[in-house]
């Protein structure tokens, strides 16, 4: 399956993909995350006629049509609620889920540490529910090329609905194929044409064969992983290739700090790991690997380490065909109505 290419007769809004609706006054159909005087988060889609309600009062969304992000309101009974559109770390947090999402302390270690630049060439691996290929997406721009690679037809449609809200319909830069990489990189990519790949899967080593194919000298490939023992069997793969400088791991944790007059300490909770990044690149055909001397140790896998790689075995919620049908109907719903929210702010424009 190919994510469908806009119509030549659709309207195409004045500057980049997604542009308009970070910009304005708020507008029906938008999310809008509101905090209460406690910082709890509450996101609403706004709707005309509708209301947000707790067991402490009534917020009428036309309170919020119109005005300008930063707003401040009340509800019936005076509790005031901070109005905002949601940044997109909240938005991926938030948006509806088939597969896990890949957190922002982790996508934006990607962005960078895989060198993700405007007009880029990239193809990724495990679309799961959108949330990495919305960071790949603004990275690349609209004149680059993002090319997704999903084995689970439920899943990709969780994320093509979670993109579509996010940049108020279909990014121009992005093409989505169902199938296993490894099998069809060769038949939708030329060799040697691919500036990066991020492969985000159960066994990304199964694709660096076909990934060494379709990457240009010098090009990045970036794994993310879950476990110790996927971080081994991918590091070792990359140097058994051939075709891959010394590959680089490293995870990342976010430790976020309570400011408070004299009280600054770090907070009781932090995100901690959530998966390792490995990162090589493309070396030259011909050219030898360079890597440091080291000693022997035992780095083969037999076929009984090979047959125990399943996402239950390595922790994975497994997600139910329901599940993921819900998400899917979920983000499809979101979707349409960002596309009208999308549809108004170009009118506003024009």
């Amino acid at each position: 399956m190919t994510q469908p290419q806009p119509s030549p007769n659709s309207t195409t809004p004045a500057g980049p993909t997604g542009a308009v609706n970070r910009r304005g006054a708020m507008r029906e159909g938008e999310r809008i995350q509101l905090t209460d005087e406690k910082g709890r988060l509450t996101t609403i889609t706004l709707t005309a006629g509708a209301e947000y309600q707790t067991h402490k009062g009534v917020l009428p969304h036309e309170l919020l049509i119109g005005q300008p992000e930063g707003t401040v309101v009340q509800n019936s009974v005076g509790i005031q609620y901070l109005a905002l559109r949601p940044l997109m770390k909240d938005f991926v947090l938030s948006m509806p889920r088939g597969a896990a999402v890949v957190y922002p302390k982790d996508a934006g270690q990607i962005v960078t540490m895989g060198d993700i630049f405007p007009g880029a060439r990239v193809v990724e691996a495990g679309v799961g529910s959108g949330a990495l290929t919305i960071a790949l997406l603004r990275a690349v721009g609209d004149g680059g090329h993002v090319h997704s690679f999903e084995r689970r037809d439920e899943f990709a449609e969780v994320a093509a609905g979670n993109i579509a809200t996010m940049f108020g319909g279909e990014h121009p830069a992005w093409q989505l194929s169902i199938g296993d990489l490894a099998e069809e990189l060769g038949r939708t990519e030329q060799p040697g044409t691919v500036d990066r790949v991020v492969l985000d899967m159960l066994a990304p080593w199964e694709c660096l064969d076909a990934v060494a194919e379709a990457l240009a000298p010098g090009g990045v490939v970036i794994c993310y992983v879950a476990t110790v023992t996927q971080l081994s069997r991918t590091a070792e793969a990359m140097r058994a290739d051939g075709r891959y400088t010394e590959p680089d791991a490293h995870e990342t944790m976010v430790r976020g700090w309570h400011v408070e007059g004299l009280a600054v300490r770090p907070d009781h909770r932090m995100v901690a790991h959530t998966g390792f990044l490995i990162t090589a690149r493309r070396l030259a055909d011909g050219s030898p690997r360079l890597a440091p001397k080291r000693r022997a140790s035992k780095s083969d896998y037999t076929e009984e380490d090979l047959q125990a790689w399943t996402p239950v075995a390595l922790g994975e919620r497994e997600v139910t065909a329901k599940k993921a049908r819900r998400a899917s109907r979920d983000a499809q719903h979101l979707a349409e109505r960002s596309a009208v929210a999308d549809a108004e702010a170009r009118r506003n424009d024009n």
